[in-house]
């Protein structure tokens, strides 16, 4: 292979392009993904713990009102009893406290006064007089309520009653009972709890086999443990010992010796317990490093697959390039008609193909401006043939005008007057933009002649905010719509005729024009045809005022209108019109506010 060619540089080039970044990704994916594993499975194990901790200091708190309502009792405790119904009244408190929590395998209530002891396992009572409390119950150098740790659940010392129920682990919430207000001990309540009321909470936070748990007492004592052999032993584990024992913290995680570890804090009345999630590191990176494998395996296919594109699209580049060359000389030489043909579906076929648009855009355009000029051409001479010395008519109006105010005739004179003004606005063709404020005095001028006409049989009403008479717009605009009401609305017979125009802001920012009137409604037919015709103006691929369409225009007056107001602001301009009810027509332009913005370029 030569190493000038495209096809050695593009396989030399992708190669090193391809190899190194995926070998220097795979490195800084792999290392950033182990890391912010460990990050993750901190944060995440935090708050599971967090919300774990809480589970369990809610149902310490559970134990904790449970255990209390023995001082329903207290006065029983505190006088002694022998009777059946203080018997079963008792037994009733302690069978309501063994049913609160339903992990609760036993209940033991010593009573000091007459020294009798009543255990109830699983709802079954069972009683001894005349001994001494057990001592568990006790708790020297204890709260009033504190927990033992995990223990193989007994009989409380009732050792003449053979027992009903095989023994459980379990942990013990014991209560001292005074008598308030003093702090006499009137007597001992403990509640033996199984350790699945611990079971149900901890499993669910961490994955078992893989990770370990602890609950441990503010001794070190383990209270809760996948491994039963070590309940209730404290724990001597270097982890535990250097770094949570002494750490002030509520929670917090480190690692050590290949783990993560995660703790948390659980403050309850009864107790300080310590929940500890222990994660093998390994464990952490398992999915991290079968990601590395896979990309492995992934960077030697595409090394295969990257050889063979790379030669495959060296060719295939080449050749539409060079007949694109061709094309472009051909086209600089002055052929713009050139057949360029696509190359295919891929991006250099996309290109051809938006070139081949591009040119015929060009040639579009280039016709467009022609065809334009040509109609402006046109336009003009009919202008100039129409004009029959427009100066020497004006001036001529002028000296009628002049005669008719010697002969005390002033109404011909205000009319003459609104002729020559309407004569003088369509006579200056050089204005290709006038305003607002031009177009309603010229409106004005027309309407003078045509109360004239029709003896003010009707009135004229206009509106227009002060903000839009300098608003920029083709001439000749309103009065062809303000006509159209004489031409086809006004009744002959009508006295009371009424048209009225309003010019309005937009609430997009353009410009809103209504005229409208009490006339002949249009008939609904030749309505709806009226605004399909308007939607639809000009036809595609027309020019807005190609004469050659007269035939299918909407309406001589109002194509005119809207044909010169889109040339006008590109596009953007609307008409609609409408049947108002019972009689009258409205019809509204909306020139909005690019329009108008473009309007000012010009």
């Amino acid at each position: 292979m030569k190493w000038n060619s495209i096809r050695t540089k593009l396989i030399v080039f992708m190669l090193l392009a391809t190899i190194l970044p995926i070998v220097l990704t795979m490195f800084i994916t792999y290392s950033y993904t182990t890391q912010s594993l460990r990050t993750r499975v901190a944060q995440e194990d935090a708050n599971l713990l967090y919300q774990g901790g809480r589970n369990l200091s809610s149902l310490l708190d559970d134990l904790n009102r449970s255990s209390s309502s023995v001082y329903s009792i207290s006065n029983l405790l505190h006088a002694g009893y022998e009777d059946v119904q203080n018997n079963s009244q008792v037994y009733a408190v302690l069978s309501s406290i063994s049913r609160s929590v339903p992990d609760i395998f036993q209940v033991y209530l010593y009573e000091n006064t007459s020294r009798k002891a009543t255990l109830v396992t699983l709802n079954t009572p069972q009683r001894n007089y005349n001994i001494a409390p057990f001592s568990d119950t006790l708790g020297s150098g204890q709260h009033s309520v504190w927990v033992q740790e995990s223990h193989m659940s007994h009989t409380y010392g009732l050792t003449s009653l053979q027992p009903k129920y095989p023994s459980e682990p379990v942990f013990t919430l014991h209560r001292k009972i005074e008598k308030v207000p003093s702090s006499d001990i009137i007597g001992y309540l403990s509640i033996d709890v199984k350790l699945s009321a611990l079971s149900d909470i901890v499993d669910q936070l961490y994955e078992q086999n893989r990770e370990k748990i602890y609950i441990l007492d503010d001794n070190g004592n383990i209270i809760y443990s996948d491994a039963q052999n070590m309940l209730g032993l404290p724990l001597r584990e270097q982890w535990y010992t250097d770094q949570i024992a002494r750490s002030p913290n509520s929670s917090g995680n480190f690692e050590q010796d290949g783990n993560v570890f995660v703790y948390q804090r659980i403050s309850s009345i009864a107790t300080r317990w310590t929940l500890v999630k222990q994660v093998p590191v390994s464990y952490l990176t398992l999915e991290a490093n079968r990601a590395a494998f896979i990309n492995i395996l992934v960077l030697a296919v595409s090394l295969i697959i990257i050889v063979a594109a790379t030669v495959i699209i060296s060719l295939r580049i080449t050749a539409p390039i060079k007949r694109l060359g061709r094309y472009m000389d051909q086209i600089q030489s002055g052929n713009l008609n050139v057949d360029i043909q696509p190359a295919g579906h891929d991006e250099i076929g996309a290109v051809m193909l938006r070139f081949r648009g591009m040119m015929d855009t060009i040639n579009n355009l280039i016709l467009r401006e022609y065809r334009l000029e040509l109609a402006n051409k046109t336009n003009q001479l009919k202008a100039l043939q129409a004009q029959i010395n427009p100066h020497f008519l004006n001036n001529t109006l002028q000296i009628i005008g002049t005669l008719a105010l010697e002969l005390n005739v002033p109404r011909i004179y205000a009319l003459l007057s609104a002729l020559a003004k309407m004569m003088h606005y369509s006579m200056h063709n050089d204005d290709k933009t006038v305003t607002l404020r031009d177009e309603l005095e010229h409106v004005k001028a027309y309407i003078e002649l045509q109360k004239e006409r029709f003896e003010n049989r009707f009135i004229f009403r206009y509106d227009v905010e002060e903000q839009l008479l300098d608003l920029p717009m083709p001439k000749m605009i309103l009065q062809p719509i303000v006509e159209n009401y004489f031409k086809h609305g006004l009744e002959r017979s009508a006295v009371n005729g009424e048209i009225t125009l309003l010019a309005i802001a937009s609430a997009e920012g353009g410009a809103e024009i209504t005229v409208q009137n009490n006339g002949n409604q249009i008939p609904q037919p030749r309505l709806l045809q009226l605004q399909r015709k308007l939607t639809q103006w000009p036809p595609p691929g027309s020019h807005p005022l190609d004469t050659g369409q007269d035939a299918e225009r909407p309406s001589i007056g109002l194509a005119n209108v809207l044909a010169r107001l889109k040339l006008f602001s590109g596009g953007m301009a609307s008409l609609n019109i409408g049947n108002l009810h019972p009689t009258g027509v409205k019809i509204t332009l909306h020139i909005a506010e690019k329009d108008i913005t473009e309007s000012e370029d010009h």
